[in-house]
């Protein structure tokens, strides 16, 4: 460990967290991770309660964290007890993890959708982050914000050097409005954000609504239910040809978290695995895991999306120590295994 990075339990000592979006896919991997860390009070919030879109709903949150009175539907883990009186601002912070997201034919379904809630959950609450004097906030944007036609691998330097893929566009510009607000406020109020770009994340729990999910559910979700019918095909999109990176999602709960604890700048950084698979290549492993030895035909007619994605990873190792631990493979085969648990009953 770098000698000025501080302890994990020391830093984490005294503080009351809010996770947005900690009731989800990645949020459920960083609260077990914060409890393991022994936070005192964390504070998981529920859209039903706290609609971030609503600027009113932003204020009661608020409101309600320093004086301890949460809506019902709030879930709140280890709280401390300590009277609001005691509580200050500055050792809130909060990792803003909600997000409204899915896959490309939900991009290009719901675009106004996915610009207008992801940019309205994001930026007024850093927002009143800054103006409540909250000690730190964490942003997650996407790695949907780089070009269509990034070098590779994507350093975060490029960040800026053309549009984004146009099917996931909207969603990836909201997201990178974060990482503007983030350099600017801290410009202006020296407000400690931080804006970290997880690559494409996949694992138990993850979203298999076919109507909105990401490639990895998506193409388990088919496998398994084809050979389950014993069809002799299945369908993919495309022709099989981009390349992704993904990066396990218990891999990317420990990064955002050493972000937090040891990265204090506004510069994005870049959190995945390493590791470029082609779709097709990819598809052929999970029908390989999942045991369906049927045929694979794919629907040329069906975008690919973004050509490549594969991402720099070194400047999370240097500013934070972070490194994926978890190899593609044996995720793949836990997130089979969890989905395959879930259709037992």
């Amino acid at each position: 460990m770098s000698d000025y990075w501080p302890d994990s339990k020391t830093f984490w000592r005294n503080k009351r967290v809010v996770v947005t979006g900690g009731a989800g896919f990645l949020g459920t991997f960083v609260v077990d991770k914060l409890r393991e860390r022994g936070v005192a009070d964390v504070i998981v919030l529920r859209s039903q309660d706290y609609d971030l879109r609503q600027i009113e709903d932003i204020h009661a949150l608020f409101h309600d964290v320093g004086a301890g009175i949460l809506r019902p539907a709030t879930i709140r883990y280890g709280a401390s007890g300590r009277q609001s009186s005691a509580f200050h601002p500055s050792d809130l912070i909060i990792i803003h993890l909600a997000a409204h997201v899915g896959g490309i034919g939900a991009n290009r379904a719901h675009p106004a959708e996915f610009f207008y809630d992801n940019l309205m959950m994001g930026v007024p609450l850093m927002h009143e982050a800054w103006q409540a004097g909250v000690g730190k906030f964490v942003a997650l944007g996407t790695v949907c914000a780089y070009p269509k036609f990034t070098p590779v691998p994507f350093k975060e330097e490029d960040l800026w050097n053309g549009y984004p893929e146009e099917t996931n566009a909207p969603y990836g510009l909201a997201k990178k409005m974060l990482l503007v607000q983030s350099q600017a406020y801290r410009q202006q109020y020296g407000f400690n954000s931080i804006f970290l770009l997880p690559v494409n994340l996949y694992g138990p729990g993850d979203n298999f609504d076919l109507e909105s999910s990401h490639v990895i559910p998506a193409l388990i979700r088919k496998c398994v239910e084809a050979k389950k019918r014993g069809d002799d095909h299945i369908v993919a999109w495309g022709d099989g040809s981009p390349t992704r990176e993904f990066l396990y999602v218990e891999d990317a709960a420990e990064g955002i978290l050493l972000a937090t604890e040891r990265y204090n700048d506004s510069q994005p950084v870049n959190l995945g695995s390493s590791f470029e698979i082609g779709i097709k290549d990819l598809l052929e492993t999970i029908a390989r895991l999942t045991g369906f030895e049927g045929n694979i035909v794919w629907d040329t007619s069906k975008p690919n999306g973004q050509p490549r994605r594969k991402l720099d990873v070194s400047k999370a190792e240097k500013f934070f120590g972070f490194r994926s631990k978890t190899t593609f493979e044996a995720g793949l085969k836990r997130t089979i295994e969890w989905y395959e648990s879930t259709l037992e009953g």
